[in-house]
This record gives structure tokens, C-alpha cells and sequence, in this order.
């Protein structure tokens, strides 16, 4: 399977760029965003695998198996910089230096591929230190870009990109991407209507049953708050199992990506690393170390957005609505709590999330905030 066929985007996506990957002059500059769930991240990194894969013939570059795509993929090809920030705002300096970066000549691939996520952190002065780069890129860099919304970047930087917006796969999409996988129903059903599109943590929850079991209980927390106390305690529970989640995900990748880096320098289990490549596992080490911090962040963040699929449920619960409810294991526990609230509270704690959800991509401190919401649900 190339890296192609695991995307869950549109075809008439999905063909643009195959046909600039394939081209002898690929567009320089492309801006990929997508609403939370949406693949864009994804995309944008298998079209940089694509740019550098070694396969001669261009129909089939994205394969997924050559050095160029692995490389890529695990982060660690030397054309290939991922640029993806822990702070609020990414800073002159850092833009200063990808733009230094993006001047050096390729040293293996075809191209130089510079993948900038989180291009909505960018201010207006940091935007403009990139637009002179973008506007007049050196002929062997490509750039890739990544935001939640077209809207999110400055006008100046996303009129001189290739705009690809990608939509959130259905249930159904992934429930048939996770079939493809070898996932048996009704466990690829539950863990595709869990996912909330993102295809690849559907897979985890359906693979993993400690990562099912993590959801279930953060989901159920709210349900059992009945005093201040307990508020806390639903608080500090929900930070333990984001930070457990994070572990599981970053220590699966890093394994992964480590015995592929392996594998390509030829060096077998429990060998010792020879001195002439030691700088290559050093580098993978570094981005994994980074990685770990954004994962952690990622991780708290989509832990507290579950608490809203709770909330959903229970609106369609108050409501009477005919959906079918994400939870349908809470089933029974949400249609009392219900008794307890209105459709108006449910409401404005759905407000309190979005809340919440902003104080921690603005750096509040993640114990205040949690404590702060989760006293919201006092019975």
C-alpha cells in the first residue's frame, strides 16, 4: 500500500497532487488546512515523502517504501525540514532560520521540502519575514504550509500558495478505511464513530484496548462529578490519562520510527552505532524529544474535546433528537444525568469547554482551567 492509499481525502485532491508530484516543476508553494480531524497535516506530509521518493518512474512516487519516503516519513531526511512549534506564536528567529534553511541546495533528493505547521501562529511581522521567501523561493525548495482555515493566515502569504482544503472523512469513511486495515466489525463500527474522523486514532482505539479504555473513562468523568472535591479529583484524573495517552502514542512512534532508521542504515538490533552515523540517529532522537512536548499538548487538548461529545450526546439526549449518540455506551448514566440539567446549562457548558479549549492553546495553566470546568458539572 503507498503512502497515497492511506489519505482519506477527496480524489479530485488527491490527483492535484499526484500531478505536481509528478511534474518536472512542482508549484513552490502549497498551504494545506483542514478542521480538527481533517487529514491536512497528513497530506502535506506524504506529499513531501512523494517530492523525495526515489522511485524513477513518476507515476509511482509516494510509494512508501524506498529510503526518500521512510526517511521522510520518520523525519529524518536531510532535505526534508518539519517545523512544528511548542510556543503560542512562532518567532522572527525561527522564521528567520527556515528561511535560511530553505536557501541551501538539496543534497540527496530532487528538492529541498520545507513543511511549516501551525502557520496561524504566525504574527504579522513573522508572516512577512516569510512572504519574501515564498514570493521569490529558490528554484530547488518547495514550501508546505499548514493552518485550520484559509482565513487563519495573512492574506499576503496564502494568495502566493496552492490552496488545498481537505474535509473531515465521515464515520463511514473511516469505518471503511479501518475494514481495509483488518478490523472486524462491530469493533471498527464503535472505534469509527469514536474517532471523529481522524482515521489513524480510530485505528489506535481499535487496536489498542488500553487507548479504548483511556477514552471510555475520560469520557465518563463528568457523569460522576458531584461536589468540589470530586470536581478536582475528575480534574487531575483527566490530566492523568492525557499524559498516559501521550506516553502510549510518542514511545509507539518513536519505537517505529527508530528500527525504520535502523533498518535503512543497515544496522541490526543491539548493534553498536558506528561514529559516521551517529549524527543521523542524534537528529531522529532531537525531533522525537520535540515531538514528545507538542504530543503531550495534543494529547490534553483532544482529551478535553471528548468531554464535548459527551455534552452533544446529552443534548440529543434533552432534546429527543433522532442522532445516534457518539458515547452509546454512556447511554444509560447520560440519559439521567440529563434529569439534572437543562438543555440551556448543557448549552453554555458546551460554551465552557470552548473556553477552556482556548485558555490551553494560549498556555493557561492546565490544572486551574480543568478544575475551573470540570466544577461547572457540581450536581
Amino acid at each position: 500500500m503507498s503512502l497515497w492509499d492511506s489519505l482519506l481525502i477527496p480524489e479530485r485532491e488527491r490527483d492535484q497532487l499526484r500531478r505536481d508530484v509528478a511534474s518536472s516543476r512542482p508549484t513552490h508553494a502549497w498551504l494545506f488546512t483542514g478542521a480538527a480531524g481533517a487529514p491536512h497535516r497528513e497530506a502535506a506530509k506524504v506529499f513531501a515523502a512523494a517530492l523525495l521518493c526515489e522511485q524513477p518512474d513518476p507515476q509511482n512516487r509516494g510509494c512508501g517504501e524506498c529510503k526518500g519516503c521512510v526517511t521522510v516519513m520518520n523525519g529524518s531526511h536531510a532535505d526534508f525540514t518539519h517545523f512544528r512549534t511548542e510556543a503560542t506564536n512562532i518567532s522572527i528567529e525561527e522564521a528567520r532560520e527556515l528561511v535560511m534553511k530553505a536557501q541551501d541546495r538539496p543534497t540527496v533528493g530532487r528538492w529541498r521540502v520545507i513543511l511549516l505547521e501551525d502557520t496561524e501562529r504566525m504574527p504579522e511581522r513573522t508572516s512577512n519575514v516569510l512572504l519574501k521567501a515564498i514570493e521569490e523561493p529558490p528554484p530547488h525548495t518547495i514550501w508546505l504550509l499548514t493552518a485550520p482555515s484559509p482565513t487563519d493566515v495573512l492574506v499576503t502569504i496564502r494568495s502566493r500558495c496552492r490552496p488545498v482544503q481537505l474535509p473531515v472523512p465521515s464515520e463511514e469513511q473511516v469505518h471503511g478505511y479501518l475494514l481495509s486495515r483488518g478490523v472486524a466489525d462491530p469493533l471498527a463500527r464503535r472505534a469509527a464513530r469514536l474517532a471523529m474522523g481522524d482515521a489513524e486514532e480510530g485505528y489506535r482505539l481499535a487496536t489498542d484496548e488500553q487507548a479504548m479504555a483511556r477514552r471510555e473513562m475520560t469520557t465518563s468523568l463528568i457523569l460522576n462529578v458531584r461536589s468540589i472535591s470530586s470536581a478536582f479529583s475528575a480534574a487531575e484524573k483527566l490530566t492523568d490519562l492525557a499524559e498516559q495517552d501521550a506516553q502510549a502514542v510518542s514511545a509507539a512512534k518513536d519505537e517505529r520510527e527508530r528500527a525504520e532508521l535502523m533498518a535503512l542504515l543497515g544496522i541490526r538490533e543491539g548493534e553498536r552505532v558506528a561514529p559516521t552515523l551517529r549524527a543521523q540517529v542524534r537528529r531522529l532522537e532531537d525531533q522525537q524529544k520535540r515531538r514528545a512536548k507538542r504530543v503531550a499538548s495534543d494529547t490534553l487538548l483532544h482529551s478535553v474535546a471528548q468531554v464535548q461529545t459527551v455534552l452533544r450526546d446529552a443534548l440529543t439526549l434533552s432534546l429527543s433528537a433522532q442522532l445516534p449518540l457518539i458515547n452509546e455506551h454512556l447511554r444509560e448514566p447520560l440519559t439521567a444525568w440529563c434529569e439534572r440539567r437543562s438543555p440551556e446549562q448543557l448549552l453554555q457548558d458546551v460554551q465552557a469547554v470552548e473556553i477552556t479549549l482556548r485558555r490551553l492553546r494560549t498556555n493557561a495553566n492546565a490544572r486551574l482551567a480543568l478544575e475551573a470546568l470540570m466544577s461547572r458539572f457540581v450536581a
